[in-house]
């Protein structure tokens, strides 16, 4: 074969081979909530192709401010080259937020064709490889702490069938109550959940839904505007 054709034929095979061991590759997620006393905090990272495409979130802090203003949330990203952003938002979570919120979901639905069926469809993709809820409390009272630590192991229990039948668990969750009988009140629980889903079908989801989005009249441009909206809330975004 001649030097000529043998190159671009090597580099094209070279092209093929690298985008095939991507797409096999895997986007893994790690999420964590920690609350002890008054301290909160929520954390969330996501790992792509092999590591080269990682980023984070963290909620530092959540105050409850009061009925009318609701939860303040401070939301820090970072990530790495070439995706690298590191941003702090400061939102109010509150009545008009959720407001808001819902009536961008509705617009997101009547844009779609079958947005409900594509969620479903792409959480049953999605595999938990880890799942830890554990939660230590106390009422104040012996026996109060005692019938509420049989409502919440319920709690628990409800949240992970749903879970269960949304994604696909490769691991029994682990869960965890503690009464803790003394005089003071007291809460704290921790969650911590690993999982992952691969780019091919990720990309192929991507895909599906923007076929959905095709088929409904005005679907492209009602989602272009959902997208390019100001989240709601926002009150002040600061970029490093």
């Amino acid at each position: 074969m001649a030097l000529w054709l043998a190159i671009p034929l090597a580099l094209l095979l070279l092209a093929v081979a690298l985008i095939l061991l991507i797409l096999s590759s895997g986007i893994h997620f790690h999420f964590r909530l920690f609350r002890l006393g008054k301290d909160d905090r929520v954390e969330f990272d996501i790992k792509a192709v092999f590591g080269l495409v990682k980023f984070h979130y963290e909620l530092p802090s959540l105050v409850f401010e009061n009925i009318q203003q609701g939860i303040m949330v401070k939301l820090e990203e970072s990530g790495i080259a070439p995706f690298r952003k590191d941003k702090d938002h400061k939102e109010q979570i509150n009545k008009e937020w959720i407001s808001t919120w819902l009536d961008n979901f509705r617009k997101a639905l009547k844009a779609t064709r079958g947005l409900k069926q594509w969620m479903k469809a792409t959480l049953s993709h999605v595999q938990i490889t880890k799942l830890d809820w554990s939660t230590d409390f106390s009422l104040g009272d012996a026996a109060d702490t005692a019938v509420a630590a049989g409502a919440l192991w319920g709690v628990k229990g409800s949240v992970i069938g749903w879970l269960s039948q949304q994604v696909r668990m490769k691991q029994a969750p682990r869960l965890f109550v503690v009464p803790v009988f003394q005089d003071e009140l007291c809460f704290s629980t921790e969650a911590v959940l690993t999982g992952k889903m691969s780019v091919g079908y990720a990309c192929y989801a991507g895909l599906r839904l923007l076929r959905r989005i095709s088929k409904e009249e005005g679907g492209l441009r009602q989602w272009k505007k959902l997208l390019s909206r100001n989240k709601p809330g926002r009150s002040r975004e600061n970029s490093e």
